[in-house]
């Protein structure tokens, strides 16, 4: 491997800001922005909007959509627009 054209491989600290779960990972990302970890290391941090922690997918917390009765209240609403004529 050609040494200096690879980025840094470090250990960083992803903090989901909705369910307030913290991993410890590795990765090329950075950030100013550090935090200790429960080994007494510090770690730069990087806040993420949403993980595996908080998304619905994941967590089965999912809506499921009404499409039935969402067509049904589109064809009630427009049933006479542009009349046949």
């Amino acid at each position: 491997m050609k040494s200096d054209i690879h980025p840094t491989y470090q250990p960083v600290i992803f903090n989901d800001l909705a369910s307030g779960e913290k991993i410890l990972t590795r990765t090329t990302a950075t950030s100013d922005k550090t935090m200790e970890w429960e080994d007494g290391n510090t770690y730069p941090v990087i806040d993420v909007e949403i993980s595996a922690a908080s998304h619905p997918f994941y967590t089965g917390k999912q809506r499921i959509m009404d499409s039935a009765g969402r067509v049904e209240r589109f064809n009630q609403r427009f049933k006479g627009f542009g009349g046949k004529g």
